[in-house]
């Protein structure tokens, strides 16, 4: 049975690596990005929504007439974008737009998509390790650090939200992944990262929705 997949930030890096992944397993795949790409035009069952500025209204209004007629079985929330701010070089305005496109924009754009999901659907975050507060050793990168926080937040109130809709709720941290965010450095490909991510997917419940994973299956302090 094929399953309707939206993806947001699927033109490159794990996003991508999604797309290719669930396109090849025979999913209905509805990519969302600003841009589109090459790689991500040549997939089969790919349906691109292009020019999507997941934080602004209109893209988000863009989206919903996008999937007009399209019932969602999960909606992966994996747009994010990193900068570095420290205490010697603290710029509010970029810790203000990892806030917009790390935190809220993806709680926006589940809450637009619920009268498309139904029970057993399934919303999945991808997160960071750089959120977890317990798991901060080394200070710095406030904006991607507090923004990634709140996304966890924000995900945990949206899974005891949903629960009596039994739509459950993923919480994903897909590793040190070579993707141009990390310069490509990193210790696992995106192909890897999205295809572990994919198993913790199929097997989340209503028993796990709105735990914090490790994309290796380790559960992760908060």
């Amino acid at each position: 049975m094929k399953n309707n997949v939206v993806i947001t930030g699927a033109n490159r890096g794990i996003g991508l690596a999604f797309a290719q992944h669930y396109c090849a397993r025979g999913d209905n795949v509805y990519a969302v990005c600003r841009q589109s790409s090459e790689q991500l035009g040549q997939l089969p069952n790919i349906h691109i929504i292009d020019q999507i500025d997941i934080t602004q209204q209109q893209g988000v209004q863009r989206l919903i007439s996008a999937l007009a007629n399209v019932d969602v079985d999960l909606l992966i929330n994996n747009a994010g974008v990193l900068r570095n701010e420290t205490l010697s070089d603290f710029n509010t305005q970029t810790i203000t737009d990892q806030f917009m496109v790390n935190a809220l924009a993806p709680l926006n754009i589940s809450r637009a998509l619920l009268p498309k999901l139904k029970q057993g659907s399934k919303i999945a975050f991808i997160t960071s390790r750089m959120g977890s507060i317990a798991d901060n050793s080394s200070g710095g990168r406030y904006g991607y650090r507090m923004s990634k926080a709140a996304l966890n937040a924000g995900a945990v109130s949206l899974a005891k939200d949903l629960s009596e809709r039994h739509i459950a709720v993923g919480v994903y941290h897909p590793g040190y992944v070579q993707t141009q965010m990390t310069q490509l450095r990193g210790d696992i490909q995106p192909e890897q990262a999205a295809k572990r991510i994919m198993a913790l997917i199929e097997t989340l419940d209503m028993n796990t929705s709105g735990m914090f994973f490790h994309a290796n299956g380790e559960p992760l302090a908060w």
